[in-house]
């Protein structure tokens, strides 16, 4: 064969190779990609609902991780180890991903570590167990008068019971059976008391539940704390190490741009996709303010508003450089938070760099839920003392101008945008609200001195619309006007 020839033929040869390489790269990455979210969504949840909730595998494997948009993951395989207390899931042998509880933490995703570093890095950091609750009316102890949802139950005086129960029957109702409601847990407080709750068969008042994007309250105010205590303000700048630098276009975002989601970087929200930022930082990602930080900028910082969790992670990752000891940062939201209100099944967890996960993994009772609800109804108050900042909640729910129809404030929604209507009757119009996937709420209503929980797994295309659901209870209840914080 001619050299020249051969040549040509090695030329080509080169050049296929390279294409094939290529295009398997192309569309095996993606692939990949996807099958380590399956993994990590099965292992966190079911490492969630087994040594956070308390549930039973079957149980999470049979209502958590089967049913609509979850198909996919028959096709992976689970492994609990409940000695060591961690799950693992892997397709076909591939795509491996192991989540692990620790105590006080709850669950986390391994990336790039061992099991053995992670426990060691936080071996005695809560040393002491908390005490029971004490033997007190609910929020300070434990004790509901209310009692059980039941037949002949009895609501407060000035409250119409019969539109209250139906009410509360039709949130647990499931009438259809492709397109399931899945409540769990409903919990009514009014003047500061619990004054009605129901939970779904397997549930019930101490198990800790997922609040998905709920946790981004938390977050709001775990960022409060610090402005009170002086270590941040709401117009800081060059907030994260990759800003610092004074070319850097991202140094100019505030920590108001980012409570109030107008930083202007880009960030894919969507949950159905995949591969969307969304998924990809919070199942994927060893780091996730990094990688939210790392993104571009779409719009200049202040100029348009953008749903985006991955503001959420950046101010969790501020919280953390807040701190010169990384376990005084991991005791922090128990520490200042949980304790005080007395949320003691509250678990809000640490990606596997040891950044709070703020913006999606708190877990909590519906009642402490709502806790954390009654502190922002008493204006940061509790138990007479201003934890928050003074004003820090008139912050909270002023109106984010760049945001549609005013509709989210800093890190709580103010409107139910997902609902095609407002309800019948509608909802009060100081209504705001912590949202969540799956459709969790908290509502709190000043108006009516009334925080409303409600927990669930309701899947893409549930009969479920806040609105409509709630707002035949939360009416049935008179306006009153609301009495002095806890």
């Amino acid at each position: 064969m001619p050299k020249a020839l051969l040549r040509s033929n090695r030329l080509w040869l080169a050049v296929v190779t390279v294409a094939i390489a290529a295009v398997a790269l192309f569309v095996v990455a993606p692939l990949y990609r996807i099958a380590l979210l399956g993994s990590s969504y099965m292992a966190q949840q079911l490492c969630a609902g087994i040594f956070v909730s308390g549930r039973a595998f079957d149980d999470v494997m049979a209502q958590d991780l089967t049913g609509p948009g979850l198909g996919p993951l028959s096709l992976f395989t689970p492994s609990v180890n409940a000695k060591e207390r961690d799950v693992s899931a892997s397709a076909f042998g591939l795509a491996h991903r192991t989540a692990i509880y620790r105590d006080g933490l709850g669950c986390t995703l391994i990336d790039d570590r061992t099991p053995s570093e992670l426990r060691a890095e936080t071996a005695g950091l809560f040393p002491v167990s908390e005490p029971p609750a004490p033997d007190a009316e609910w929020p300070e102890g434990a004790e509901v008068s209310a009692g059980p949802w039941r037949d002949n139950f009895q609501w407060p005086e000035g409250v119409n019971g019969l539109m209250a129960s139906r009410a509360v029957d039709a949130i647990f109702a499931e009438r259809h059976p492709l397109h399931p409601r899945g409540t769990r847990a409903l919990v009514v407080v009014q003047g500061g008391r619990i004054v009605a709750e129901r939970y779904a068969p397997g549930f019930d008042a101490t198990m800790p539940l997922a609040g998905w994007s709920m946790s981004k309250t938390a977050t709001n105010a775990l960022v409060g704390l610090r402005v009170e205590d002086g270590t941040l303000a709401l117009n800081d700048t060059r907030l994260m190490p990759q800003w610092q630098k004074p070319e850097a276009p991202r140094g100019a975002i505030t920590l108001n741009e980012l409570m109030r989601m107008t930083s202007g970087l880009a960030f894919d929200e969507d949950a159905d996709d995949k591969l969307s930022d969304l998924s990809q930082m919070i199942f994927v990602r060893g780091n996730t303010a990094k990688f939210a930080a790392s993104q571009p900028l779409d719009h200049e910082p202040g100029t348009h508003w953008s749903y985006s969790s991955g503001s959420t992670a950046i101010l969790s990752g501020v919280l953390r450089d807040t701190f010169d000891d990384e376990r005084d940062y991991l005791r922090f939201p128990r520490a200042r938070l949980f304790a005080p209100l007395g949320m003691r099944t509250a678990l809000l967890p640490p990606d596997a760099s040891g950044t709070l996960m703020g913006g999606a993994f708190l877990y909590a009772s519906a009642r402490d839920w709502a806790r954390l609800g009654l502190l922002f109804l008493h204006d940061g108050k509790w138990r007479g003392e201003q934890l928050l900042p003074e004003g820090w909640v008139a912050y909270t729910t002023e109106p984010t101008p760049q945001s549609p129809d005013d509709e989210y404030g800093a890190q709580v929604w103010l409107k139910l945008t997902s609902s095609p209507g407002l309800g019948e009757p509608p909802m009060p119009p100081d209504t705001y609200y912590m949202l969540g996937h799956q459709r969790q709420v908290v509502a709190m209503i000043p108006s009516k001195d009334l925080v409303v929980v409600r927990l669930g797994l309701t899947p893409s295309g549930g009969d479920w619309d806040t609105a409509r659901e709630l707002s035949p209870l939360v009416n049935a209840f008179p306006d009153k006007t609301p009495g002095p914080g806890f």
